[in-house]
């Protein structure tokens, strides 16, 4: 079964919540190409994301209101700085709990640990929200394997993580 059967499974199962609902929901419009913000199904990166991180981060990256950001305006300026392209491996490594604002949004949820997933799946995904969602320059180097490799060698707790954004958070929008 896949996983999004195995969530609408579990859905049809649970008493009817909105936290079932939404990620039955997500997860359907998870298979169909929805990417409102541009991004491409075929995309490197977009299949994983899709099956990870749009149940929470909605599936064009949008984000849901009180649950996950979106991810449409900081992932790039991350990108353009050493510290800030650590921050997006650590963040996708060994996830992130604890307040954050986005834009004029508050948010406190925690993000899982994707650390099961290797290392080039996960710069796939991080250049396909880059990238395809929030639309980079093409001058910005993509980043590279070799980059969550060099994270994963000092792994971290997701309250480290949530310390080192607070550090190098972008200024908002």
């Amino acid at each position: 079964m896949s996983d999004r059967g195995a969530l609408r499974a579990a859905a049809a199962n649970a008493a009817p919540t909105l936290t079932t609902w939404l990620a039955a929901s997500l997860a359907a419009a998870a298979g169909s190409e929805v990417f409102a913000a541009g991004g491409s199904a075929g995309a490197p990166g977009a299949a994983a994301f899709q099956a990870n991180c749009a149940v929470c981060h909605g599936p064009a990256g949008a984000g849901i209101p009180s649950l996950a950001p979106p991810l449409l305006a900081y992932p790039a300026r991350y990108a353009a700085t050493p510290e800030g392209r650590r921050q997006l491996a650590m963040t996708v490594l060994y996830g992130m709990f604890g307040d954050i604002t986005v834009g004029d949004a508050h948010f406190n949820a925690q993000m899982p640990a994707f650390a099961q997933l290797d290392d080039a799946t996960l710069a796939a995904v991080l250049n396909f929200l880059v990238f395809d969602l929030d639309r980079a320059p093409g001058t910005l180097r993509p980043l590279a394997a070799a980059e969550l490799a060099a994270e994963r060698a000092h792994p971290l707790d997701a309250a480290a993580v949530h310390e080192h954004r607070r550090r190098v958070a972008p200024a908002g929008p």
